[in-house]
């Protein structure tokens, strides 16, 4: 882990822990909300920005992870995140194995339209058996607990949230910094290659598959526990869309721009919402944010992550020097 890194989770860190005394009740619940949503940014960011591997499913994995929970905990007074938390996520990772063990077998856009119709499959599953309560879903009465400790507070569950995030950042952080991890961004820049020097690519996009399908588990077992409700919704391309959406605008490639850019969505979203500032145009909250995206897009091609690069090329005249000397190769 370089400086920067240590330095923007340092400040993560500090700024996560000291909210909860600075903020109202409603700050923590919806920073709690972006949190979740940051791991869940984090997961896709595993697959598509180290991997090289665009899932149009991810809600799947998250939409498991969240009715795991409810269905596990219905039979149990007080059920411990111990054993929950890894049921959850192990679950989730099960459906994974099995979508990329077929999925993994087609390439690009064939890859894209697979994991989402298997997504679907699971989604009209739940939307239309007694197995996810149909279209009402299900509550979660009992909250689970930690070593028998309760965290349904809103300050006790957020800070158990934040543990959680920083758990998935180091986890990812020993995953690219490994010799595992160079191999999937091998992978990523020419799986040909790797292929021909003898390492075995679909196993170890597979394994990939599974972490992250865990990942988005976890992501959606904290979203279950926050709410105590889950629905069909949270298995639909609509969730899958969003997050994608939130990693590019973050900057793929990145482990802290998935985080960015989720915190960006989120607030994004919350900024067009306000009726204190948009009044009746509020309702139409999705053109705001549509538009938002479309303008970061088109000025940002590295994404929010890679705003102090560009500052940087314009102070010092970097990027016009590289751009000479690719003309000066040229001719």
């Amino acid at each position: 882990m370089n400086k920067s890194q240590s330095l923007f989770l340092g400040i993560l860190f500090v700024v996560l822990i000291g909210l909860p005394f600075l903020g109202s009740e409603y700050y923590v619940d919806w920073m709690t909300k972006t949190l979740i949503y940051g791991i869940f940014a984090l997961s896709l960011e595993l697959l598509v920005g180290t991997t090289g591997l665009v899932c149009f499913g991810q809600a799947a994995f998250f939409g498991i992870g969240a009715y795991a929970v409810v269905k596990i905990s219905a039979d149990h007074v007080s059920p411990d995140t111990v054993y929950l938390l890894p049921i959850s996520m192990l679950l989730a990772g099960v459906f994974a194995l099995f979508v990329g063990a077929l999925s993994l077998r087609t390439k690009g856009v064939y890859f894209i339209m697979v994991t989402l119709a298997f997504a679907q499959m699971a989604y009209y599953v739940i939307h239309d058996t007694p197995i996810g309560g149909g279209t009402d879903g299900i509550y979660l009465y009992n909250k689970p607990s930690l070593f028998g400790w309760s965290i349904s507070s809103s300050i006790e569950f957020y800070l158990f949230t934040v543990g959680c995030l920083f758990f998935v950042f180091g986890l990812l952080g020993l995953i690219t910094h490994s010799r595992f991890g160079r191999a999937l961004t091998g992978i990523r820049i020419n799986e040909l290659r790797m292929r021909a020097i003898g390492y075995e690519t679909y196993n170890y996009k597979l394994i990939a598959f599974v972490i992250s399908g865990m990942i988005a588990g976890l992501s959606g077992y904290l979203f279950a526990v926050k709410d105590g409700f889950v629905n069909p919704e949270l298995l639909s391309w609509h969730l899958s869309g969003a997050v994608l959406i939130m990693i590019i605008l973050g900057g793929l490639g990145h482990i802290r721009g998935a985080f960015i850019g989720a915190f960006a969505f989120a607030l994004l979203e919350e900024f067009f919402r306000s009726e204190t500032i948009f009044g009746s145009f509020a309702k139409y909250w999705h053109l705001g944010l549509g538009l938002s995206i479309i303008l970061c897009v088109a000025f940002l091609p590295k994404g929010l992550f890679g705003i102090p690069s560009i500052w940087k090329s314009k102070l010092t005249g970097t990027k016009n020097v590289q751009n000479n000397l690719q003309l000066e190769e040229k001719e």
